[in-house]
């Protein structure tokens, strides 16, 4: 099979196409033919080096997580009605950025009223705005920050703030991206590329501060928005775009009585929120979830949509089609 393989720890360039054995299901897995996969900002700081406590990897590897495409074979004791089945899910680690893959078996079917694409593309960022929005207390009539406002994740938080009656003010880099924002629902919008944007948001506030901070940027960003959530408010440090998640004093947050969650509060193995896969799926069929689709790249690519993750040019998802 062909595959991306990241060849060493580095820049996009370490990115490469080679020909790898196809892989085979051993018991409780199931191997996928892949037709989309998704590419997150996560994936090129894992490529450089980084988050290495948070992710057991070492070069070569296939990069990719989120997957669709359709059942070819199952292992020993997975029942053989997956196969024919087109799914989206997770691979095992990592691996979808090649034309197979192996998954657990806790895949979803893909209705027939969403394509690939969308179930892709909604899939890994929609999984986190639905733990966001369980772990969070109600959105209804109360000021939200969104930061990282016209990524993929940010969008969609920005349709769930709307639906539940919030007053969503969406802080993001340049015109474009904010009115793509607007598109998706929000109310005020916050150029953060300019001097002194958290007191904006102190004025769209009446100076009481946002009552809830999803705060997907990171940095210097991140730490400008947490001075800008209201004491007793509710904050989500999540994002790690600008090169790190913000940092921020435990001594102020309990001092201030903020609620903090953090990126272990979102991890699959460590959350204690009960959303899943199959009601990512069925949000997204409902139209509560609908992910914009900016760029697809091909299989020789993926170095390519790596550079526009981190360039920042992207206005919602990259996705990458492999299908043969």
């Amino acid at each position: 099979m062909r595959a991306a393989v990241v060849t060493e720890f580095g820049g996009p360039d370490v990115i490469e196409t080679r020909d790898l054995p196809d892989p085979e299901p051993a018991a409780g897995q199931i191997l996928v033919e892949v037709g989309i996969a998704d590419v997150i900002f996560v994936e090129t700081a894992i490529r450089r080096g980084q988050h290495s406590n948070f992710f057991d990897i070492e070069p070569p590897y296939v990069p990719g997580g989120t997957l669709g495409g359709r059942v070819r074979a199952v292992g020993s004791d997975v029942p053989a009605e997956w196969i024919g089945k087109t799914v989206v899910g997770r691979t095992l680690g990592f691996g979808a950025h090649a034309e197979f893959a192996l998954t657990p078996t806790d895949l979803v079917e893909v209705p027939p009223e969403l394509d690939l694409q969308t179930a892709v593309a909604v899939y890994g960022d929609g999984f986190t705005a639905l733990m966001l929005e369980e772990l969070a207390p109600s959105t209804a009539g109360q000021n939200v920050l969104i930061t990282a406002s016209a990524g993929g994740m940010g969008l969609l938080l920005i349709q769930l703030a709307h639906q539940a009656g919030a007053r969503v003010i969406a802080a993001a880099r340049g015109e474009e991206k904010l009115e793509l924002s607007r598109a998706q629902g929000a109310d005020v919008l916050i150029d953060y590329s300019k001097p002194s944007w958290e007191k904006l948001v102190l004025e769209a506030t009446n100076n009481q501060g946002a009552d809830i901070v999803f705060e997907g940027a990171g940095g210097e960003l991140g730490a400008a928005a947490f001075s800008v959530v209201k004491d007793g408010g509710w904050f989500s440090a999540h994002g790690a775009p600008s090169g790190g998640f913000a940092t921020i004093d435990p001594a102020e947050v309990e001092r201030r009585g903020v609620t903090l969650k953090g990126i272990m509060d979102l991890r699959a193995d460590s959350t204690t929120t009960s959303v899943t896969g199959a009601e990512v799926i069925a949000r997204a069929a409902a139209g509560d979830l609908r992910p914009v689709i900016d760029q697809t790249y091909d299989l020789d690519h993926v170095a390519d949509a790596h550079r526009a993750l981190e360039n920042r040019t992207l206005r919602g998802k990259a996705l990458i089609s492999v299908s043969r």
